[in-house]
């Protein structure tokens, strides 16, 4: 009897150990603001947890999630009774990014002020790229590496382009060269995530740009192994089932040509020593080459976009090294099959699909989305930039990027593709 009693006090002691050390965790990133929910958030009923649909509670899931709820559950009680900060709306400042001519006509920056554009019915517009990506991650017809492997089969360190916020239930898969860095001084914002003086910067601009890349700034899910330990994937399946979810894509030649231009056509010594002097010896045959990006520039050695197309196709790239995410596909970033994402926007109607985004999200109030870059790298330039292209290379690149173009709604350059 004496040693069943022990075995029984045993495991109650183990079982507060483990729930006082899940609360140490869960203060560590503030999950204590779980408990807010965006215009997307799924209907409950007062008895349920925020998020759950009806017909899919907490039984559905797994013993462990079923025990992460119910501590959440308490832990949302406990902080019910906290005053939010009163939502006040921000006047967009003056301040801009200082950059220099070259940098403006490559990058294109436009500090004009866009008026509301309703011309877009924009919960239509959402609900046929939310079916198109639906169609085409289900039709066989379509396939890619990595279509069929489930969320589970994801390696954390390809979860990276996820950045949550916890405040106000969002997840944002960012992709390079689609208005990221605006979206992330948002997420900044939102987040309060970057202190000023001590106090969260509160206008988008306001951030300089090197923090805004800062990876130290964003809480991703590739982090969530080192603050929770094995409750990783269960969080973040409960965080994807509640938050609100969403992405901005591009046409996917058009970024192509923006990655190049701004990583090769403006002096970046990271871009030189990792990109350029291995594209200038294998494909330009230059040996001797410049110390810096900055020699080379004064000589007038610079990649070419052909040896950046050359880049893409080589087989013995991805053997290297993965496709840096300038030009890496936007399925490998965001897994768009693996991931219901709540709203798709894209670069071409930026205007309007973030406005209505930051509608939907309640945060309209908070902030605006600063003013977007001109589109200098605009369709109609592709035929110049792929003119002395070989067309062989161009059918390659459309295959290697096909995925993109197919779930995202873009066209088939056919233009590009024959003769």
């Amino acid at each position: 009897m004496t040693k069943a009693r022990l075995l029984r006090l045993s495991v109650v002691l183990v079982s507060v150990f483990m729930i006082l050390l899940i609360i140490v965790y869960w203060d560590n990133v503030g999950t204590a603001h779980f408990y807010l929910h965006t215009s997307f958030s799924r209907p409950h009923s007062s008895g349920a947890i925020p998020g759950i649909t009806a017909g899919e509670g907490w039984e559905t899931l797994p013993d462990v999630d079923e025990f992460l709820a119910k501590l959440l559950s308490s832990t949302l009680k406990q902080n019910g009774s906290i005053p939010r900060k009163t939502e006040q709306q921000l006047v967009q400042g003056s301040s801009k990014p200082v950059v220099s001519n070259l940098e403006e006509n490559v990058r294109g920056y436009d500090w004009s002020v866009h008026s509301d554009r309703n011309s877009l019915d924009q919960e239509k517009l959402q609900t046929e790229r939310q079916r198109t990506l639906r169609e085409f991650c289900g039709n066989s017809s379509l396939t890619f590496p990595t279509k069929e492997r489930s969320f589970d089969d994801i390696p954390n360190y390809e979860l990276n382009h996820l950045i949550v916020d916890d405040r106000h239930g969002i997840i944002y898969c960012y992709v390079p060269k689609v208005a990221c860095t605006n979206w992330k001084r948002v997420m900044i914002v939102l987040s309060e995530s970057l202190l000023d003086h001590g106090v969260p910067y509160r206008n988008p601009l306001d951030i300089p740009r090197e923090h805004v890349h800062n990876t130290s700034t964003h809480l991703t899910f590739n982090k969530f192994w080192r603050r929770y330990g094995k409750f990783s994937r269960h969080l973040m399946k409960i965080k994807l089932k509640k938050y609100t979810k969403f992405l901005f894509v591009r046409d996917p030649f058009v970024r192509l040509i923006s990655a190049f231009r701004s990583k090769f056509e403006l002096e970046n010594e990271e871009f030189y020593q990792r990109f350029a002097i291995p594209m200038l010896k294998l494909y330009s045959n230059r040996t001797n080459l410049p110390t810096s990006v900055r020699e080379a520039f004064e000589t007038g050695l610079r990649v070419s976009f052909s040896d950046f197309i050359q880049y893409l196709l080589d087989p013995r790239t991805e053997k290297m090294v993965p496709f840096n995410e300038h030009w890496r596909q936007i399925y490998r970033l965001c897994h768009p099959c693996q991931i219901d994402y709540d709203f798709i926007g894209k670069l071409e109607t930026l205007d309007e699909d973030a406005a209505y985004l930051l509608q939907l999200l309640k945060v309209d109030r908070l902030l605006h989305f600063p003013p977007s870059y001109r589109n200098r790298t605009a369709s109609s330039w592709e035929e110049n930039w792929f003119a002395k292209i070989p067309l062989a290379w161009r059918q390659q690149l459309y295959k290697l990027y096909e995925a993109d173009f197919v779930l995202f709604g873009y066209p088939k350059p056919e233009n590009l593709l024959k003769d």
